[in-house]
């Protein structure tokens, strides 16, 4: 092993990170400014990121995109199959997705109260969003506008395959993790005659599990790229109400990793070392804040909790890809601390019903959260019509947030895969598939 493979993942992505970081404001302010027939100051930085940066972190997330299907796929099905009995399969999932629902609840709740200390909303004048993060914005509305209308109803069937070739190839998460269980379980009841396609599955997820490893030796410079380009694009430039805002998220998620996952779920219920359990997620952590997308770092989250803290592969396999697409703790947070940003800055007197309302539209809603960069604020409108936000209001709001959603997503990310983690932690001690001695000696900080 080389001196840089020696270096431990997490800490070559941070670094990474925060050389990316200096680059790009290096970029940013050290190319110079012009200014534009209009007026408008533009950054010459910014052209040279798009067209020598930004290709190359793009290109490692398409890279981590490219793992995606196959991974959940195959991990998903030889998961089920370790289990050995269908009735297990009940078992592990209804505890994965009580869990789940109740964290994310707690998440939303957590985020209303930090919006309303912190009352990022107030003062905010709309016109400030620019024309250039409208449009953007309205392409992605375009593209998520079934997702935030979409009643309860329809999302659960929509979880329901009608062509599951469809659904790999169109990269339906949802769908494919359906007909994974569907698929394992049918193997299971299938026994001997299945043993052949099972052991295929198991080979097929292995070889998935060595191409991740050989994908994320390349996370340290693909994060450094995209981080330069996100620098040398937007730089520092924070307006004071997306500060209060960010501080208010950030706060929020801390308390909500610390205190939820940590403290309660780990130290209180499962009697776990806390400490561990953080040194044992380090390197998902760092990759999730770093990529903003909990589907691309399910791998990485995969090898933790497996390796790290000791719960069995097959529980790993299972209940982690679930939580990758309807634990969205981070999103719930976000989103109530959205609607009370719109409801500050529109003087919409919140009542009691209201901050019940909110709450459950963003436990719901965050379900529906694709697993990829910005997918929550897509999602967003659904939540603030719940407070009577019209749908041209929502848009300005969501226009005004866009050009700084990335830092915003990547702690809120951070927070979603903390709590597949925790959640898969829990699951495995319940089903006494968790090796404690590894877990409380080889996860180490």
């Amino acid at each position: 092993m080389t001196a840089w493979t020696n270096i431990t993942l997490w800490k070559r992505v941070m670094g990474g990170l925060v050389l990316g970081l200096i680059v790009g404001l290096a970029l940013r302010y050290g190319m110079g400014t012009t200014t534009n027939l209009a007026g408008e100051t533009i950054y010459n930085a910014a052209a040279f990121a798009d067209t020598w940066l930004q290709p190359f972190g793009q290109a490692f997330v398409n890279l981590i995109k490219m793992l995606v299907v196959p991974l959940i796929f195959t991990t998903l099905i030889a998961g089920v199959i370790a289990m050995g009995d269908p009735a297990k399969l009940g078992s592990l999932g209804g505890r994965a997705i009580g869990l789940y629902m109740v964290t994310t609840f707690i998440a939303v709740s957590i985020g209303l109260v930090m919006g309303t200390i912190f009352q990022p909303g107030v003062g905010v004048e709309f016109q400030s969003a620019s024309e250039a993060a409208q449009g953007a914005v309205n392409q992605r509305l375009e593209r998520g506008a079934d997702a935030a209308s979409a009643s309860i109803a329809d999302r659960l069937l929509a979880i329901i395959p009608t062509n599951p070739a469809e659904a790999l190839a169109t990269q339906n998460v949802l769908q494919i993790i359906f007909f994974a269980l569907i698929f394992g379980a049918g193997c299971l009841l299938a026994r001997e005659k299945a043993k052949p396609i099972g052991d295929a599955i198991n080979s097929a997820a292995e070889v998935m599990m060595k191409v991740t490893v050989m994908v994320m030796e390349l996370a340290p410079f693909g994060v450094f790229f995209l981080m330069s380009w996100v620098m040398a694009t937007r730089g520092l430039a924070i307006l004071d109400n997306l500060g209060l805002l960010t501080i208010a998220l950030y706060l929020a998620c801390a308390i909500h990793i610390i205190v939820t996952y940590g403290l309660v779920i780990v130290k209180g219920i499962l009697r776990l070392p806390v400490l561990r359990f953080f040194g044992g997620i380090r390197d998902a952590q760092a990759v999730a804040f770093s990529t903003a997308s909990s589907a691309g770092t399910l791998p990485v989250t995969i090898a933790n909790v497996s390796e790290n803290l000791g719960v069995r592969k097959s529980v790993a396999a299972s209940v982690l890809p679930v939580g990758a697409t309807i634990n969205m703790d981070g999103t719930a947070i976000y989103l109530g601390l959205v609607a009370l940003f719109a409801a500050q800055a529109l003087g919409i007197d919140m009542t009691p019903a209201m901050y019940v309302s909110v709450a459950l539209a963003a436990t719901l809603t965050s379900i529906g959260a694709a697993a990829i960069p910005s997918a929550g604020l897509l999602l967003a409108a659904a939540v603030l019509s719940t407070i009577g936000v019209g749908e041209e209001q929502a848009l300005l709001i969501i226009a005004f947030i866009f050009p700084f959603d990335r830092l915003l997503d990547m702690m809120r990310t951070m927070t979603n895969v903390t709590g597949d983690a925790a959640v898969a932690s829990a699951v495995a001690k319940w089903e006494k598939e968790l090796d404690e001695e590894v877990f409380s000696t080889k996860a180490t900080i």
